[in-house]
């Protein structure tokens, strides 16, 4: 162990050395150990607060383990005045990458040389106080002088008390059960967020099954992408799709609209029967509304106001009554140029394939078009042509202040055609046949949309079997026979 003796003030003797001021005593003791120690030494240094303190600023204590013989240095005196008691800290603070014993910088950052380095001008911070730069010679780098880093680190405190002692017993016994209820609460969390994300993945489960159900059973995937998404606004609700009595719930208790809640009591009707669910279907008090039927005037319009492609769509949608589905499916080869005539043979719903006299207008807006997506001639994704229709019909709507333009959709077309058709021959069968329709009870709602007061006729008479077919080629229809003469007729 090597002991500092207390000398005469002003004076400190290191064994083996001359004697030196207490200052110099001091810088020449720091000096001789190495850096990495130096943390170490403040440590101790607030471990052995209250032995005892040199006058004169002296340093208390140097602390720390011999570079050559791995002891302690110890600095003891009678002149050295006992220390007072000071509070402890909860934190120890450690000067780290900061020498004090100069201004020059310990090592390069950049290169690690340990120098010398020359003052190479100064740094101007943002809030006017100066920085001192230096220059090294091994890198050509100019840098400044870090500040002393200031690391808290909590002591660790360490109870004095006796693990015997009541106080101490019950304490523990506290911890332990803030502890165990804790876990307790954790663990239900955990286990109903489990149980959560497993119906979650029942239900999605059932879903997919359902679907691929629907698709062995040859329905459109439009169809099965409609119904599955109906069925998940029930799930959102909180429904169970295998509880008949929760869906029933939820149609009972959420604000839904009429036309809405039969629609979903529909889809979840073909989901019990599916997957053979007992359920009673429930009663839903709707009516279909009569579709909006726009005039001529305003469809050409809105046709004259689209790009040419969504031209062309709708203007085949006026001619051929059909829907927007079976529009994007045409192909090139279904359209006759010769005879003006387009096949239908990609029917949607289920509906009949029919061919379907068109104007010549419609055939020349179709062949002014490209091939871009051949063989088909119209994008198959109708989505681009709705929300086409709806930018356009906004427009025209603010345009011509007509707000019976915000009404129109692509089906309206289909509505108009089948309406007008059934005005100019009161054949409730070739409206059937035009529309694609199985069952005649979907084409009679046109038949309220016709209003036959004002019909106005025109009429012609045939001599010869010759006049009597070009009047029938013309679209006139046979009345009667009178004074040797045949009667036709039709409708302006």
């Amino acid at each position: 162990m090597v002991k500092i003796e207390g000398q005469a003030p002003g004076l400190n003797t290191v064994v083996g050395s001359n004697p030196t001021p207490a200052s110099n005593a001091t810088t020449s003791i720091t000096e001789t150990i190495p850096k990495h120690t130096r943390s170490n030494e403040l440590n101790a240094e607030a471990e052995d607060q209250g032995k005892g303190s040199f006058p004169n600023g002296a340093s208390e204590s140097v602390l720390g383990k011999n570079a050559d013989h791995g002891k302690s240095a110890e600095l003891s005196g009678p002149h050295c005045p006992p220390k007072k008691p000071q509070p402890q800290s909860d934190t120890t603070t450690i000067l780290d990458g900061y020498d004090g014993r100069s201004n020059a910088p310990e090592s390069c950052p950049r290169c690690g040389s340990k120098g010398p380095f020359d003052k190479d001008g100064m740094r101007y911070l943002r809030d006017g106080t100066e920085k001192q730069r230096w220059y090294c010679y091994d890198c050509d780098y100019r840098f400044s002088k870090r500040a002393p880093r200031i690391i808290s680190k909590p002591l660790q405190k360490t109870s004095e008390q006796s693990l015997n002692t009541s106080s101490t017993i019950v304490s523990n016994r506290q911890i332990c059960a803030l502890k165990v209820k804790n876990l307790t609460s954790a663990a239900e969390t955990k286990t109903v967020a489990g149980e959560t994300q497993k119906v979650a993945q029942n239900e999605k489960g059932i879903l997919v099954e359902y679907a691929w159900k629907l698709k062995k059973r040859g329905l459109q995937e439009s169809t099965i992408q409609l119904r599955t998404y109906l069925l998940n606004q029930i799930i959102a609700k909180g429904a169970d799709l295998n509880d008949p009595d929760s869906v029933e719930t939820v149609l009972a208790t959420e604000n839904f609209s009429a036309s809405k809640k039969a629609q979903l009591a529909a889809v979840y009707r073909s989901f019990t029967k599916t997957f053979s669910i007992s359920w009673i279907p429930i009663k839903t008090h709707y009516k279909h509304k009569q579709p909006f039927i726009p005039l001529e005037t305003e469809l050409d319009q809105l046709i004259a106001a689209s790009g040419k492609r969504t031209a062309a769509l709708l203007q085949t949608l006026k001619d051929t009554a059909a829907r927007i589905g079976e529009v994007c499916r045409l192909k090139w080869q279904d359209v006759n140029v010769e005879n003006s005539t387009i096949r239908i043979n990609d029917p949607e719903k289920g509906s009949n394939s029919r061919t379907v006299k068109v104007s010549e207008k419609t055939i020349v807006m179709l062949k002014t078009l490209s091939k871009k997506y051949d063989p088909y001639i119209f994008n198959q994704n109708p989505r681009q042509y709705k929300d086409a229709i709806r930018l356009t019909r906004k427009r025209l709507a603010q345009t011509l202040q007509n707000p019976r333009f915000k009404l129109i959709h692509l089906h309206s077309f289909r509505h108009w055609k089948a309406t007008i058709e059934y005005q100019k021959t009161r054949d409730i069968l070739y409206v059937m046949q035009l529309l694609g329709h199985k069952n005649i009870q979907n084409t009679l709602i046109y038949t309220q949309l016709v209003n036959f007061g004002s019909d106005q006729y025109h009429s012609a008479i045939a001599k010869t079997v010759e006049e009597a077919r070009k009047l029938i080629e013309s679209g006139f229809s046979f009345v009667c026979d009178m004074e040797g003469v045949k009667l036709f007729s039709k409708r302006k």
